[in-house]
């Protein structure tokens, strides 16, 4: 059993896609710094970033009826779905420099241009979804917004889900063009290959087994090597936790109290995907519906259209279940051994406030197939149960914590940075929209931990970032500008018939 030592400047841990964009990002800003990589899987992107593992919506605010809430006057709230939009547009200016500076290729094969339209069933959604799309489309970033409750219409945009409709009760949906499906498994792989060129040093079956503060302020971990089952310790100035699921276990071993009185919660997910070539060929675009009264926000069901290996596939779900484990990959004890002393009151307390939400996964769990299928026929009337196979998504774990707001024990649907108060060692927590907006959430580490920097960082960050530092909603003209330029080196004029596409 070795004992290696090793120093590095940056330590990232788990190679999913928010390590890929924080070590792109610094490589980017100081080339020299030397940065390593540990990840307990054999290769990147294999747990939440997994192309599989993830609904890839690309998630800019455009069809999720969850970021936008309806006021007690019965005005509409945007103000989320701006935000969301924002972010999204920041990782698509970031992944166009990368293309246009040639490190990386190919954008077809991690994002394509799709439909995102959000589709509603009831009189009074009917209602609420043209006041939404009223309140969204006057503003800039959502301009090229259409609204139809014309079945006519409705059969062009969606003829797979109104072909063989028998019920008369109103539907309406509205579409944007300017949506896209996002391969983040590929786009990891995609970072990780330019990383590695970049002389970054990549440990896969390689895990974390503690995190302790040295006396001079660095941090040295204790790595296993899971080939070879020799130990290794490696100190760095900063750590950044990007496990996904794994990271609040490591998070807790930190010690730093930032850590302290935060819990998670674990949700796992099923999804449906579609074996006949001949169905998948009837849809294109996202689908977004209303969750179910009781279903936590990420579990929207939606019909999607995705392009993975550059083959079309079809998508429905999410199917919402529980499973102790905070990895796909991880223990049965997962749960259990989050639980410590400076958190079990909040965990206790998230556990009373959320009987309806455990009550509604037991359910979930508990569907029969052919349950499945009769919310499947909510969206595809006619989907017989032989051309659908189930599939088990990425595990989530949703960060519980005490708040102003919600008091103790509040389970947050997002994501979450927690950071150490000097700035060396930052935490990613939480789920969906994550991944696209991993490069906003990674300019605030940024941010965060390096304030020393920040001045003389600005000019390349700006460069990367054409809108960095400048909240788009107050320059129409630079939407216009940053939807133009990144269509354009992104591909993602291709087969779009809107005026209006980013």
């Amino acid at each position: 059993m070795s004992n290696r030592q090793t120093e590095t400047d940056v330590i990232l841990i788990g190679a999913g896609i928010m390590s890929a964009t924080l070590g792109t990002l610094l490589k980017e800003l100081v080339p020299n710094w030397k940065i390593t990589v540990f990840e307990k899987l054999a290769s990147p992107g294999e747990e939440s970033s997994n192309e599989w593992n993830n609904a890839g919506t690309g998630h800019a605010a455009l069809c999720e009826l969850n970021y936008t809430s309806e006021n007690p006057d019965g005005s509409i709230d945007i103000s989320k779905a701006i935000s969301v939009n924002e972010q999204f547009q920041v990782s698509m200016q970031f992944w166009s420099y990368l293309v246009k500076s040639n490190l990386i290729r190919n954008p077809q094969d991690f994002i394509m241009p799709l439909p995102h339209m959000s589709m509603v069933q009831g009189k009074e959604d009917v209602a609420f979804l043209k006041r939404r799309f009223e309140t969204m489309s006057k503003n800039p970033l959502f301009q090229g917004m259409e609204f139809s409750d014309d079945p006519k219409k409705l059969m062009e945009w969606i003829p797979l889900i109104m072909k063989d409709r028998t019920s008369d009760e109103p539907i309406a949906a509205t579409k944007m063009d300017s949506g896209t499906d996002v391969n983040f498994g590929a786009l990891t792989r995609m970072l990780f290959e330019h990383l590695k060129s970049k002389n970054v040093g990549i440990h896969y079956k390689h895990s974390v087994d503690d995190i302790k503060r040295t006396s001079d302020g660095a941090w040295e971990l204790k790595i296993r090597n899971l080939s070879s089952g020799s130990v290794e310790r490696h100190t760095a100035k900063f750590v950044f936790i990007g496990g996904g699921g794994g990271s609040l276990p490591l998070l807790q071993k930190s010690g730093i109290p930032e850590g302290k009185h935060i819990g998670g919660f674990p949700i796992s997910g099923l999804f449906m995907v579609c074996n006949n070539p001949e169905v998948v060929a009837q849809h294109h675009a996202k689908v977004y519906g209303k969750a179910k009264v009781g279903a936590p926000p990420m579990s929207v069901p939606h019909l999607d259209t995705r392009f993975i290996d550059n083959q079309k596939s079809l998508l429905f779900g999410p199917f919402a279940g529980f499973s102790p484990k905070f990895l796909k990959t991880g223990s049965m004890f997962d749960l259990l051994g989050s639980v410590k002393p400076n958190n079990v009151l909040t965990m206790l307390a998230a556990g009373a406030k959320n009987l309806s939400l455990t009550k509604y996964l037991i359910q979930q769990v508990m569907l029969s197939k052919e349950k499945r299928m009769e919310e499947l026929r909510e969206f595809i009337p006619n989907a017989k149960s032989e051309d659908w196979d189930m599939l088990v998504a990425g595990q989530r774990v949703q960060v519980i914590k005490d708040t102003e707001a919600g008091g103790k024990g509040t389970l947050q649907f997002g994501t979450e940075v927690v950071t150490a108060s000097d700035g060396t060692i930052a935490a990613l927590l939480g789920a969906s929209p994550g991944a696209s907006t991993a490069v906003s959430v990674m300019l605030e580490v940024i941010e965060k931990c390096f304030p020393q920097h920040a001045k003389a960082w600005e000019p390349k960050l700006r460069e990367m970032i054409p809108s960095y530092g400048a909240p788009l909603m107050k320059n129409p003209g630079l939407i216009r500008e940053i939807h133009t330029s990144t269509a354009r080196t992104l591909g993602l004029n291709r087969g779009l018939h809107s005026a209006n596409v980013m």
